[in-house]
């Protein structure tokens, strides 16, 4: 079941991510150079913390 968490928390990050992105560019008026690499950087930190959460909230079962 653990496994099916990660699968949707790492999809929905990816929409989130993406949306933070757009968000933070319209904000500046104009799109990153090295668009990929901000978007990146936003889902790496989102999905450090995120699944850092997750481990500390669903104990594992181990026999």
């Amino acid at each position: 079941m653990e496994l099916v968490y990660y699968m949707l928390v790492g999809v929905t990050l990816y929409f989130l991510s993406d949306w933070i992105l757009v968000q933070i560019e319209q904000w500046r008026g104009e799109t990153f150079e090295q668009r990929t690499l901000v978007f990146f950087v936003i889902i790496l930190f989102l999905a450090l913390a995120v699944f850092q959460t997750i481990e500390l909230l669903i104990p594992r079962n181990t026999p």
